[in-house]
């Protein structure tokens, strides 16, 4: 048996999932605004659902698939409180053998909230951290983010950004306020160059920018890419003959649960025409390399 340090049994895993939020806490507050949750589902077609991480457990148990959660913190942009990252912790700790929890700071508490976040990785086992640029408001390469991110780096756990463009605000005035160019990929490629012991997940192809993701995913060690949020099927031809060739062991299986599920996401990735032997890797291999799954703990 492999056990990981985060209480995964790898070797009965058929699937990591790198990329599910968490839209409500126990308490049945929403992670986002009720605005940017309709738009959101709006823009997606999909049901407006906000499982609680204890349905997420379950529901990833029964599909033999670890999944990394988290919520968002943008209350410098929008004034909306963030959701408990202690709370997510706890969840990840009662379901260790499926949830990876993974933090949300926003950059705008600066060192206060390099010290926070140090402290949720030390104390309550967060096994990396989650940005949202756009609805965050702050541009990856323009340092505000830094603090966390050297944190991140000291600590060896891995940073995951939105990148491309977001259902969250479509349709809304102004786009709800939501500024697509900050979630523009190579503004990563500064981040990449100035921590290059990070490791660096961007997420879902990265519409309009899908070159310059994989620009970058190619050109820096430390950068990956998940393939959440779009259904295979809508994949743009690049992003799959690159997962077959130079990108095969840097993509990753993502969903964007709830709003896209692993079932739909699998289903139409079992169709698409990827190699036999790169289908591992994007389903669990990476993302066991690049979440350093397979150190510290594995016996």
């Amino acid at each position: 048996m492999s056990t990981s340090a985060t209480g995964l049994d790898l070797d009965t895993l058929d699937a990591i999932d790198v990329h599910a939020h968490v839209e409500v806490d126990g308490h049945g507050h929403l992670s986002l605004p009720d605005d940017f949750v309709e738009a959101s589902s709006k823009y997606f077609a999909a049901e407006r659902r906000a499982p609680t991480l204890d349905e997420i457990a379950g529901y990833y148990r029964e599909r033999r698939t670890a999944v990394v959660v988290f919520s968002v913190d943008i209350e410098s942009a929008t004034g909306h409180t963030a959701l408990s990252n202690e709370e997510i912790a706890e969840a990840a700790a009662r379901h260790r053998d499926i949830l990876i929890p993974f933090t949300s700071v926003d950059p705008a508490k600066g060192l206060a909230g390099a010290r926070r976040f140090r402290d949720l990785v030390e104390k309550h086992a967060m096994r990396g951290i989650k940005f949202h640029p756009s609805i965050q408001g702050f541009a990856p390469n323009d340092r505000s983010a830094y603090p966390l991110l050297e944190v991140a780096q000291e600590l060896g756990v891995p940073a995951l950004f939105h990148t491309g463009q977001t259902g969250i605000g479509a349709g809304l005035p102004g786009g709800g306020g939501i500024r697509l160019s900050l979630s523009n990929p190579m503004l990563l490629d500064d981040v990449a160059v100035d921590f290059p012991e990070l490791t660096i997940i961007m997420a879902h192809p990265s519409f309009p920018w899908q070159d310059e993701a994989l620009a970058v995913a190619t050109h820096k060690p430390n950068v990956y890419i998940d393939l959440s949020g779009w259904s295979p099927k809508y994949f743009p031809p690049q992003l799959v003959r690159y997962a077959n060739t130079l990108l095969q062991d840097k993509v990753l299986f993502g969903s964007d649960y709830p709003l896209i599920t692993p079932d739909r996401w699998r289903a139409d990735f079992a169709k698409l025409d990827i190699k036999d032997h790169v289908r591992p890797k994007i389903l669990k291999d990476n993302a066991v390399r690049a979440l350093r799954l397979d150190r510290e703990g594995s016996r």
